[in-house]
């Protein structure tokens, strides 16, 4: 009976999309397998499901799936785990001293919700105003591209990217909106395909009600070619 509660709990949290941390939840030995030895590890995990689930493992198009799952985990989809990988954000002076908002809008996001391993597809908008030090533009990009490729939750991620765009650039005033499909929600469950999430962080200035207007106006703007 206890088990079917707690199990039933897990259930409840994974459709809520609850969060547990404002940090991504790592254990104290999460790096001290070399990525080569993950990827001999899932290997074997992943081979363990699919026979599991039946299929035949020696058929041509399924024989190399184990090895191909476990080097995309820990090389890309979530090779945003280990700091190592943490992109380098150089700063420079703001010598021209732009005083308005720099907006970064319609940056491609392509995560992976961390309560079904599905995928998450959007876009962020980031934003932020210079105290007298500005970030590279691709910098921005690559921020959002380290936190999303990890097992997450929307509203951490959003978070995060402010917290280290704050960081990188010694001042409050950076903001993110992010507006994302979640296929756990999209292709399981309710598999509602036209619902998408949009969660937002402000901080600084960006509290603000008019400097807030501001940058989601911005995001509004018509930037096709």
């Amino acid at each position: 009976m206890k088990v079917d509660k707690i199990l039933n709990e897990i259930e409840e949290m994974g459709d809520a999309h609850a969060a547990s941390s404002a940090k991504t939840p790592l254990r104290e030995d999460a790096f001290e397998l070399s990525d080569s030895e993950k990827i001999d590890l899932i290997k074997e995990d992943v081979r363990h499901i699919m026979e599991t689930l039946g299929l035949d493992l020696t058929d041509d198009s399924l024989k190399g799936t184990p090895q191909r799952v476990a080097k995309m985990f820990v090389s890309e989809v979530f090779s945003g785990l280990h700091p190592k990988r943490k992109p380098k954000a150089s700063t420079f002076e703001n010598k021209y001293k732009y005083g308005e908002m720099l907006v970064e809008k319609n940056i491609t996001v392509y995560s992976t919700c961390e309560h079904h391993l599905l995928p998450i597809v959007g876009k962020a908008h980031v934003a932020y105003i210079s105290n007298g030090t500005v970030v590279g533009l691709s910098k921005m990009n690559r921020i959002v591209d380290y936190y999303a490729k990890r097992p997450q939750v929307q509203e951490r991620m959003t978070m995060q990217i402010v917290h280290e765009l704050q960081n990188v650039l010694g001042t409050l005033d950076v903001a993110c909106v992010i507006d994302a499909k979640h296929l756990c929600v999209n292709s399981r469950g309710i598999r509602d395909i036209e619902s998408s999430t949009v969660t937002s962080e402000f901080g600084g200035a960006f509290k603000q009600k008019e400097i807030r207007r501001e940058f989601l106006d911005y995001i509004k703007l018509d930037t096709s070619f």
